[in-house]
């Protein structure tokens, strides 16, 4: 639009009701994301054909999304910025980059179902997105510590929310056996309380940081010498000092390594040796991610790696522009 058109076109406002007003305002919003999440694709379209990977191509067209497409000077088949990659199938980008602002934003992230409502789409439509976002988050957590080191581990419910066991063993007891596990609502009313190696239905989380902002969570199946040592071995640098609990698989690593180890103190009348070696930053990493995960009532622990890198980029300012073009490789 020229720029008298458009000058033309803002008079044309004073002329408006309120209903239409509003009805303009929600089409400039819906025209602001389509071009948001189009700019986004545009900028990773320069790059080779993703059928034979020849870099000669000319424009052919657009889609009926309004995606410019190309047509690649040797193999002769048409392709746009999102051919190829996970995004491929989204006709409705806009859309979906509202999605991924939902996730990453300021505010905590909405249910499924309020943000289907929201953007008027059907919920499962909604979750596979969020799926595909998720995919986007790996591999979010630092891999490097150094200087001062906090280590300690977290635990989540086991859960398999989705899964339907229970429902087949209700429906046909003789052909499903009863499954393994209790049913979330269970813990804590029939003597398997949620504490700290009481229950085998607890997924052990190891979380580590160090004073500069590295953070890292990662899912392990248990806390065995073996496990802790394999997981942690690997990130700590070889002058690091390393905080931690009393648990014996620490000690064990540091002597390993040769590095400096300060057992925290967390009993009443127990002090420690200095107020700098402490693992509150951890502890306040665990109750964050706690309150990230209360909304969600227990993700699948299928999932449970996808929502902690969730809580990562969330907490490191990933932006929603970061994800889109991660989904764009």
């Amino acid at each position: 639009m020229h720029h008298h058109e458009f000058t033309q076109f803002l008079k044309h406002f004073d002329l408006l009701d309120p209903a239409q007003i509003e009805e303009a305002r929600a089409r400039i919003s819906d025209a602001r994301r389509r071009k948001e999440a189009l700019a986004q694709i545009e900028g990773s379209g320069a790059r080779e054909c993703p059928h034979c990977g020849c870099g000669k191509r000319q424009k052919w067209g657009k889609t009926p999304t309004n995606v410019q497409r190309y047509r690649c000077g040797n193999c002769r088949r048409t392709f746009t910025g999102r051919t190829g990659t996970r995004i491929a199938r989204i006709h409705r980008p806009g859309l979906f980059f509202d999605v991924l602002r939902d996730m990453l934003g300021t505010r905590p992230p909405s249910s499924v179902r309020v943000l289907a409502r929201r953007l008027g789409l059907n919920k499962h439509t909604v979750w596979r997105w969020r799926l595909i976002a998720l995919s986007a988050l790996s591999g979010i957590s630092d891999k490097a510590f150094s200087g001062i080191v906090e280590a300690d581990e977290t635990y989540q419910k086991e859960s398999r929310k989705g899964s339907r066991e229970w429902v087949r063993h209700q429906r046909d007891p003789l052909t499903n056996p009863k499954p393994p596990r209790m049913r979330w609502y269970e813990y804590g009313k029939k003597g398997v309380p949620m504490l700290r190696g009481l229950s085998k239905w607890q997924l052990p989380i190891l979380t580590v940081a160090d004073r500069s902002g590295a953070r890292c969570f990662e899912r392990i199946p248990n806390r065995n010498h073996s496990t802790i040592n394999r997981t942690l071995s690997p990130m700590l640098a070889t002058d690091a000092v390393l905080c931690s609990d009393a648990h014996p698989a620490y000690r064990a690593l540091s002597k390993a390594q040769g590095i400096e180890h300060f057992i925290v103190r967390s009993k009443p009348g127990q002090k420690t040796m200095s107020a700098s070696y402490h693992i509150q930053n951890v502890n306040s990493l665990h109750s964050r991610f706690r309150d990230f995960l209360r909304p969600f009532r227990g993700p699948a622990s299928k999932n449970l790696s996808c929502y902690i890198q969730w809580f990562l980029a969330r907490i490191g300012d990933f932006s929603s522009a970061e994800a889109f073009q991660r989904l764009l490789l």
